[in-house]
């Protein structure tokens, strides 16, 4: 059953792009050189998400955005599936405060809880008052695990069940429900699947601290796009993969 409940989200989702694509065009910024955000920019936790902005395959403002340009964005930027995309997507507008329903700024997923969690690799945590600007303190605790030129699954693993350990000694307000241990998860598995080798790990550790540290898609690095999307259960295969070797 979730097997199927996997395909019939995975075809929907594809259905959704075909029907969006045709519409999308006048919105898009073919210039997708890097930019450093400007002081007005809005920006989210999340750094893949915000590389995307920083390119343009998102608004550079990070205003406004629909759940098309998302989906369309995340594709044209990393291939990122549809289904994939569709997990943040959908909590995005869920956190909308622009007043439309179907677009949401990017500073909305600042929200706690909806894909912000504590015990982010590169953020503090909700209670610090500041949970979306990136915290080289926090990341040099993870990136310290990254000794070798690839990150494999159970390096990955490992750098987050760190991570999570050493959170709650210092927030003693830490608190982590099943959603944000998912999403932490997914974002682990996130890094691993678009810049390493399928749902084996492997990911170029160069390429990872530049997406981190710099919030820019390595393409200077030698990154190219894959030419195969990255699917939702791919992803998820990676998440159990994680999940696993973190017991």
């Amino acid at each position: 059953m979730a097997a199927l409940g996997l395909k019939v989200f995975s075809v929907l989702s594809n259905i959704l792009t075909s029907a969006i694509e045709a519409v999308t065009g006048k919105d898009k910024d073919d210039d997708h050189s890097w930019q450093k955000p400007s002081p007005t920019d809005l920006r989210s936790p999340c750094p893949m998400v915000n590389a995307l902005a920083n390119h343009g395959y998102l608004p550079r403002d990070g205003k406004n955005v629909s759940l098309a340009r998302l989906i369309t964005g995340a594709k044209e930027g990393v291939n990122l599936a549809p289904d994939a995309t569709l997990i943040v997507g959908v909590k995005a507008l869920q956190a909308s405060s622009t007043g439309n329903l179907l677009t949401f700024h990017l500073s909305d997923l600042n929200k706690h809880g909806v894909i912000e969690h504590d015990g982010s690799l590169s953020r503090n945590d909700d209670n610090s008052g500041d949970n979306h600007t990136f915290a080289p303190e926090i990341w040099a605790t993870v990136a310290a695990h990254f000794t070798s030129d690839t990150i494999s699954i159970e390096t990955a693993a490992q750098a987050r069940k760190d991570r999570l350990a050493a959170a709650p000694k210092a927030n003693p307000k830490f608190h982590l429900d099943e959603s944000g241990l998912r999403f932490s998860a997914i974002e682990t598995s996130l890094y691993l699947r678009v810049f390493g080798e399928g749902i084996e790990g492997n990911a170029r550790t160069d390429w990872v601290r530049t997406l981190f540290e710099h919030e820019r898609l390595p393409f200077e690095e030698g990154f190219e796009r894959s030419d195969k999307p990255l699917t939702v259960a791919e992803l998820l295969a990676l998440v159990k993969k994680v999940q696993d070797v973190s017991l």
